[in-house]
């Protein structure tokens, strides 16, 4: 069996007893020594092993202590903040700002193109055949680690000549820009499931086997009732916990 196999199986039922709980947050993982024993491999694959398990952001290497399994807390998000204002008066991003009330730091990879969208997408933003929209897909990332991914959905007449269409961030946030260009949201529509992932979303999400995701897609509207964004986030199952406060008063 070839050296990169051997190192596979064993950072794959590492990860497995991690994911289980037999190796809990603050658990240390056994030696080198014992490691190579159990398995029967060299030192060096058990180092190769234990380092994509740093890489996954499982373990951490402590001083004195070993390798130390990491906290794996689900992200507690709330998708009906997402259009409340800040103390500032801005919109908040609804993800960073979850991220950042645990003392976790937000990232995220963007990237910016026109297309004609999938009959799925352009249903829901009304487009013509051949319409045009303009999607921001993005990965994100919580500590260095990808979380989930978010691909917004705009028609590419109405934000093509805005910042929305350009490379990079928006600080202020898109839901801001669609205020400035007089398409505020003022009421959304949620459809969430779960299903197993494609391959794509494995390897950008570098997910374990078997991990089921979450689709949470969120069609905005403005005051005309247009449809004038699609929100489609995957959200790994493990890594997510999503909560819906609901004033019945």
């Amino acid at each position: 069996m070839a050296r990169s196999a051997l190192y596979q199986q064993v950072a794959s039922e590492l990860r497995r007893a991690i994911y289980s709980g037999d190796y809990g947050p603050g658990a240390q993982l056994p030696t080198e020594e014992e490691l190579r024993q159990r398995h029967g491999v060299s030192r060096n694959t058990v180092r190769l092993a234990v380092a994509e398990l740093v890489n996954e952001g499982l373990v951490t290497r402590a001083p004195r202590r070993g390798t130390i399994v990491r906290e794996r807390r689900a992200l507690l998000m709330h998708p009906q903040r997402e259009l409340q204002r800040r103390p500032t008066g801005e919109p908040r991003e609804a993800f960073a700002y979850a991220v950042s009330q645990e003392g976790r730091a937000p990232s995220q990879h963007i990237d910016v193109l026109a297309l004609v969208p999938a009959e799925e997408i352009a249903s829901r933003l009304e487009l013509g055949d051949g319409d045009l929209a303009l999607v921001r897909r993005r990965l994100r990332f919580v500590d260095g680690q990808p979380y989930n991914t978010n691909d917004s959905y705009f028609p590419f007449e109405l934000v093509g000549g805005s910042e929305i269409a350009r490379q990079g961030d928006i600080k202020r946030g898109a839901n801001r820009v669609l205020e400035e260009l007089g398409h505020a949201q003022v009421r959304v529509v949620d459809d969430i499931w779960a299903r197993m992932p494609n391959q794509s979303e494995v390897d950008r999400l570098q997910l374990e086997l078997g991990t089921p995701v979450v689709v949470y897609v969120r069609v905005g509207y403005d005051r005309s009732d247009m449809p004038v964004r699609v929100a489609v986030s995957v959200l790994p199952a493990d890594k997510h916990l999503i909560r819906y406060e609901l004033d019945v008063s």
